[in-house]
């Protein structure tokens, strides 16, 4: 299960088998932001993850703005808020899953054996279905949590040999202006990677903020790659956060397998030396 409903999670939360929750929200332009925003109310019994915290490893200039933590490490911070590795989990953000397909993805790269659901609609989709809000934080007793191995991931080094291979689709999440080097605001060079094509993260959403229908994302990707396999595809944003949402929906609609380039392209355009497309 890739995503959960409001109410799903509601139900769940009085099972014998309660998920253990993660509140995400995160302003990339106010990074105090999301924290406020828990402490004012989150769902009862969710704990918080800070995007640069406790998703991103230490910053060198040259693995871009979000780079991955040590996988253990990672480990150890969920173990330490009580999560063991067969927990069922749900996560959950105020930006359509922008921030918890993140979650969900790294929960999968180190190899998580729960079930890990994003709720679908996000905390807003909560509020509207009248379940209430807690301003009391939460705590659980730490829990070993043994990395056995991290799962792959892209590398520059892997990115550099696809250039101009038929074999791998790379497909951006980000706004169709940044992808095309307008209004960049995030990154000193706008631009994209040669070759790659663009998938707005936000178009997998409705109006409303629900993801769209796995029938409706399967219409939809399916007709983007054009015949390309899952496995063929390795997505990439501006800093590897937006991508796990093309990735997630692209699990969503049936179509699981692809890849996630985690440096994505803040990474990739700290080398001066490395191509730029526009346009």
């Amino acid at each position: 299960m890739a995503l959960i409903t409001a109410a799903a999670l509601h139900e769940e939360m009085h099972s014998s088998v309660p998920r253990h929750l993660f509140d995400c929200r995160f302003d990339l332009r106010d990074h105090c932001a999301g924290a406020k925003a828990y402490a004012n109310g989150h769902i009862q019994g969710a704990q918080y993850l800070h995007l640069e915290h406790d998703l991103s490893g230490d910053r060198t200039g040259l693995n871009g703005r979000h780079p991955l933590p040590d996988a253990q490490n990672f480990a150890t911070r969920l173990g330490s808020l009580g999560l063991a590795p067969d927990m069922p989990v749900a996560v959950y953000d105020d930006a359509g899953g922008m921030i918890a397909a993140r979650v969900w993805w790294m929960l999968r790269w180190i190899g998580h054996r729960g079930d890990v659901a994003v709720l679908d609609g996000g905390i807003q989709a909560w509020t509207a279905a009248g379940y209430a809000l807690s301003q009391k934080p939460q705590t659980f007793p730490a829990q070993p949590y043994p990395l056995v191995k991290a799962g792959d991931v892209v590398g520059v080094s892997d990115v550099l040999s696809f250039l101009g291979a038929s074999s791998t689709y790379l497909l951006d999440a980000r706004s169709p202006d940044r992808f095309r080097g307008e209004n960049e605001t995030l990154d000193p060079v706008g631009g994209h990677i040669p070759g790659a094509h663009n998938r707005f993260f936000r178009d997998n959403l409705t109006d409303n903020g629900h993801f769209k229908s796995p029938h409706q994302l399967h219409e939809e990707f399916t007709t983007l790659l054009g015949g390309v396999t899952p496995a063929s595809v390795v997505h990439s944003c501006g800093s590897g956060v937006t991508a796990c949402h093309n990735l997630l929906a692209m699990e969503v609609a049936g179509l699981a397998g692809s890849r996630l380039y985690a440096g994505s392209w803040s990474e990739w355009s700290s080398d001066p030396a490395r191509p730029v497309e526009k346009g």
